[in-house]
């Protein structure tokens, strides 16, 4: 993981993923490399569907793209299977300037993030100390409808964890995402799991 030279110290950190997930380097240089070996493996043994090849590697390049532009370091996403189907989510690693003038408490950051809430999306703010440091993390269940009426609302549950960066004014947000709302609870206990194991290094 490469991060510019205004992040020190720390120089760098360690997440620790479930068996399953695949990381996607958002660096230019590293992108279209790892963008190519996800989708190699996702299709390995199946010749006869090329379009469906190149939609899903111009789709990742896409997505891979527009977050390096926002600001991210690197993009996991979930390729754990239950029975047979893939638990479908994805982890976001960005690092993100203050969003205010100059650096809040985290009681103080949280209770921003819950006066900015969108009030389309049900959200929970809250502080957690994680052994990277106190974190402000804010869980949102957003339902937007469906293009067509059959189609229904479409739900979506993100977990963010806002981390402060030692020694910066810089924030680690990790951003998890999950169309599951069904299994909500224990899709966020598992990014809870993920971000309590980020730890700095130097």
């Amino acid at each position: 993981m490469t991060h510019t030279e205004k992040t020190a110290p720390p120089t760098d950190y360690r997440l620790l993923l479930p068996e399953g997930w695949f990381r996607i380097l958002l660096d230019p240089e590293q992108r279209d490399r790892s963008v190519d070996a996800l989708v190699e493996r996702q299709f390995h043994g199946i010749d006869n569907a090329p379009h469906l090849k190149e939609e899903l590697r111009a789709d990742l390049r896409h997505r891979a793209a527009k977050a390096y532009r926002g600001g991210g370091i690197e993009l996991y996403l979930s390729l754990q299977e239950a029975g047979p189907f893939t638990i479908p989510a994805s982890l976001l690693v960005s690092l993100a300037p203050l969003r205010h003038p100059e650096p809040l408490p985290p009681d103080a950051l949280a209770r921003a993030f819950a006066q900015d809430a969108d009030p389309a999306a049900a959200t929970e703010v809250s502080v957690e100390e994680l052994a990277a440091g106190t974190a402000v993390r804010v869980r949102r269940t957003m339902s937007r409808p469906g293009e067509e009426e059959k189609d229904g609302d479409h739900v979506s549950v993100s977990v963010e964890y806002h981390v402060p960066v030692p020694g910066t004014t810089e924030f680690l947000l990790l951003t998890f995402s999950t169309p599951l709302e069904p299994i909500a609870d224990a899709m966020a206990g598992l990014f809870d799991a993920i971000a309590s194991s980020l730890t700095w290094t130097e």
